[in-house]
């Protein structure tokens, strides 16, 4: 999985989501190790705040599945990690534009109030990467991603 350095801010600072903020240009900091098994640390996470909008096992509901090839925004964890934390609205007014196009009922709302820290935003993204059943080339963006 791709690291995305300086991603240790708070998630919540007077109930707003704080922005993933680039490290200093240094030597890169070691990875993060894996999870042993990323998908069972986040799966009350995913039951209590995926699962309503895209299905179970993230295989899709009323909003996209989580476990395609199509990246909306663009298949990297840092869009995806402000993705989860802001939601759609946010990262349209940050300048990101769609990249995939899916069938949805409507934005994806902000989830910073209830994915309260970086550590569970983390299990998310390492749920959907280990559900991941798209093209292997594209399970971190595909194309212009």
């Amino acid at each position: 999985m791709m690291c995305v350095a300086g991603l240790t801010s708070s998630l919540l600072s007077a109930g707003q989501v704080s922005p993933p903020v680039p490290a200093a240009p240094t030597a890169p900091a070691p990875a993060a190790p894996a999870p042993t098994a990323p998908a069972a640390p986040a799966n009350g996470m995913i039951k209590y705040a995926c699962s309503g909008c895209h299905g179970g096992n993230g295989g899709g509901g009323m909003c996209p599945p989580l476990t395609n090839d199509v990246w909306v925004y663009g298949g990297d964890d840092d869009t995806l990690f402000r993705l989860v934390a802001y939601g759609t609205e946010a990262l349209q007014a940050k300048g990101y534009g769609r990249k995939g196009t899916e069938n949805v009922v409507g934005p994806m709302p902000p989830m910073g109030q209830i994915v309260q820290t970086d550590d569970e935003v983390w299990r998310i993204l390492a749920f959907v990467r280990s559900n991941y059943h798209g093209a292997p080339e594209c399970k971190f963006g595909c194309g212009s991603d």
